[in-house]
């Protein structure tokens, strides 16, 4: 993946590169072949070859899909012990995950063999709530989690390592305990934090990957969603959380859609992006009271009566600093 330094370190770098097709936000992946886990486009830093760490990563990204990025953002850097090892060279990866956006052009056989888009709610099912209150939370997930947490032996081996219990850690992430198993909030931006407690309690198949002993104690794992190579799901997890935050106090969505749009694609977009579904009438004085658009005049043709096309007001960035689609749910 990365080439190594003397110290035995890696410095790769990955990016999480997504797009809108349709109703569904898409991750691309790159890299794999038939049989393989998925990952996201990445490589290793050269110094000598990139003046910048952003340039390396567009340079990856560019060369394993073909694909050029507007917007891109650094995230995180992803460096546990253990976590994620080059298994060509032996190093420990340093891995610097990004975020960054694209949108779909015409043609899009032109990626190359092995790059392809995947939907991100194949890697995290449990985050689309656009249907409501996803199955495999009470299927799955939740009574995996209670047993973990009702674990008071493995509890009291950890000590104080931790300022919060297992069941507080619970009860943050996905609003959840044993006494009240439905959710009462549902944070959407927690993404990292429910996969870091599932990957802890060694449910997710990374964990057995990685010899984590609480997922090799399990006699089998249930399948919650892909998994991915290296630490990239961790990666994607974290610019899952980023985006939906973003989408309240930046423009950032518009990096997604058409130069023109209508008020419903806008909508789509954003509740694709959330996970959740959006009252009609209330997103749309959201995002009249927000002035983040303006009309062009002009029309589209969706199967019904014509509907109004919009497109960015980039005054807006101007006149307040944090211009973003603060929505509420239904």
């Amino acid at each position: 993946m990365a080439r190594p330094i003397e110290s035995g370190i890696e410095i790769g770098l990955a990016a999480a590169v997504v797009a809108i097709d349709g109703l569904s936000p898409q991750i691309l992946v790159a890299g794999s072949e038939r049989g393989e886990l998925a990952g996201l486009p990445s490589g290793s830093f050269d110094p000598l070859a990139h003046r910048t760490l952003e340039i390396g990563l567009r340079a990856f990204v560019t060369e394993q899909s073909g694909l050029g990025l507007g917007y891109v953002e650094q995230l995180y850097t992803f460096a546990d012990r253990g976590r994620i090892v080059d298994p060509e060279t032996e190093a420990h990866v340093i891995s610097i995950g990004y975020l960054a956006l694209t949108r779909f052009a015409d043609g899009r056989s032109v990626l190359p063999k092995g790059a392809r888009f995947r939907p991100w709610y194949a890697f995290f099912p449990w985050e689309d709530w656009r249907e409501g209150r996803p199955a495999i939370l009470d299927a799955q997930i939740l009574p995996a989690l209670f047993d973990w947490a009702l674990d008071a032996a493995s509890e009291k081996a950890e000590g104080d390592k931790r300022p919060l219990r297992r069941i507080e850690r619970l009860r943050f992430a996905f609003g959840a305990t044993p006494d009240s198993p439905k959710p009462l909030a549902w944070d959407e931006e927690k993404v990292l934090d429910r996969y870091e407690l599932l990957y802890e309690a060694g449910i997710l198949e990374e964990a057995r990957r990685d010899g984590r002993p609480a997922a090799l104690a399990r006699s089998s794992l249930p399948v919650l969603g892909e998994p991915m190579r290296f630490d990239h799901r961790r990666i994607l997890a974290t610019a899952m959380g980023r985006l939906r935050g973003k989408l309240k106090y930046r423009p950032v969505v518009f990096e997604l859609l058409a130069p023109t749009f209508t008020l419903t694609a806008l909508q789509k977009t954003v509740e694709a992006i959330s996970g959740r579904h959006l009252h009609t009438q209330n997103f749309r004085r959201v995002v009249e009271n927000a002035a983040l658009v303006e009309p062009t005049g002009e029309t589209a043709t969706t199967g019904g009566r014509p509907a109004a096309l919009f497109r960015f007001r980039r005054e807006v960035v101007q006149e307040r600093p944090a211009p973003g689609l603060k929505v509420g749910v239904r």
